[in-house]
């Protein structure tokens, strides 16, 4: 109950209990004649709480003051922690609790509960849709201290697991305190389809991308804006203004890179470290923004490629960074990108998108199994 109806509801029980007591031992009182009355009972005049005078309501003040003494005292044994999780969004319905659905809110709050002992409470910074991944993800949790177990010792499940653990001060949130989050969108790019390894990390583009168009597009993105146009409908933000500080497409080693013989000679040095070569482990140099590459691999193939040997994708990440997001923001963009990479859409376009204030003047926003939480930045946690 709030700690507001606790004094009342304490002062109706001690009267109760006066009155009870008065009746059980008997007490006696001289007779008044002229307060008897021969007439019938009336009935009972009902009252609200709202007719209780303010000086009623205070009547019961040392009670009041007992119980806030205790809730005082329960919150003085309570320790505020930040927690760090890391989770394959595939089987999440993102991080919210919701009834009867698995999400990483419902299921960390579970295992704490089994852990500790005790229920608990969970704030998390950023909320993830479902199949969106969390590289770090913070939350804050309030554990009694009376537990002699941590946070950073609770059980991990399959594709959640906690991977840094720090106690803060009782008013620290994990979201309000947020100064900036990062997110990154993995796209891969080649007609042949992906590897069932990849299916759900990353969004495939049967195209051939080009990266310095939407490195152009990225620029114009970039700033303080009016991105009512990335707003997706259902967002609770008082404000479509946000200011976007990093928005970069980079192309990279896809996750499943497993080294042909002669990329293995080439990438090792004499003392037997990673030597970085582009030319030779993409087929291309400088940016990579022509088709050569893609071209290259293809005449490979046709040309009597190993059996059972699959041609590899190229990679490339979008990353976002700003201090908050609107809802769907991300991946309305990276939509975008992938248009403007595509030749679907140009950087006039892109342009014109902006300034359409509408998410209807946008092209179709991308999955949510690319999309990585990877970062969510605090000022320095004593």
């Amino acid at each position: 109950k709030p700690l507001l109806a606790i004094p009342y509801a304490t002062r109706a029980m001690s009267a109760a209990s006066s009155d009870s007591a008065e009746i059980a031992t008997g007490s006696k009182r001289p007779f008044d004649p002229s307060l008897a009355d021969p007439s019938p009972p009336s009935k009972l005049q009902r009252f609200s709480q709202s007719d209780i005078s303010p000086a009623d309501a205070d009547s019961g003040g040392e009670a009041g003051a007992e119980s806030e003494a205790m809730a005082g005292a329960r919150l003085s044994r309570t320790q505020r922690y930040l927690v760090a999780v890391e989770y394959d969004g595939t089987r999440f319905s993102g991080s919210q609790q919701q009834p009867n659905q698995r999400t990483v809110v419902g299921v960390l709050k579970e295992a704490f509960h089994k852990f500790i002992g005790q229920p608990v409470s969970i704030f998390c910074s950023s909320r993830t849709d479902a199949g969106v991944h969390a590289l770090s993800n913070v939350c804050h949790v309030d554990v009694e201290r009376i537990s002699k177990r941590k946070p950073g010792e609770v059980k991990n499940e399959g594709d959640i697991m906690v991977t840094d653990v720090r106690c803060v001060a009782p008013d620290f949130h994990a979201r309000y305190k947020a100064l900036e989050r990062t997110y990154h969108y993995r796209l891969l790019s080649g007609p042949e389809r992906p590897s069932i390894f990849e299916k759900n990390s990353a969004w495939h583009i049967p195209e051939d991308l080009n990266i310095q168009a939407m490195k152009k597009a990225c620029n114009i993105l970039v700033g303080h804006h009016d991105f009512s146009s990335f707003r997706a409908f259902g967002c609770q933000a008082k404000s479509p203004v946000r200011t976007l500080d990093e928005l970069t497409v980079t192309e990279v080693f896809p996750v499943m890179f497993f080294p042909s013989s002669l990329e293995r000679s080439e990438m090792e040095s004499p003392d037997g470290s990673l030597v970085y070569s582009r030319a030779s482990l993409m087929g291309s140099s400088g940016e990579g923004s022509d088709v050569s590459s893609t071209t290259s691999g293809k005449s490979v193939c046709e040309n009597g490629q190993e059996f059972g040997k699959r041609l590899r994708h190229r990679c490339f990440v979008v990353t976002a960074r700003a201090q908050s997001f609107l809802y769907h923001q991300v991946r309305l963009m990276v939509g975008l990108l992938k248009a403007v990479g595509i030749g679907d859409l140009t950087t006039a376009d892109v342009e014109r998108i902006l300034d359409a204030k509408t998410m209807t003047a946008a092209p179709p926003m991308a999955p949510a199994y690319g999309l990585y939480l990877d970062n969510v930045k605090y000022d320095p946690i004593v």
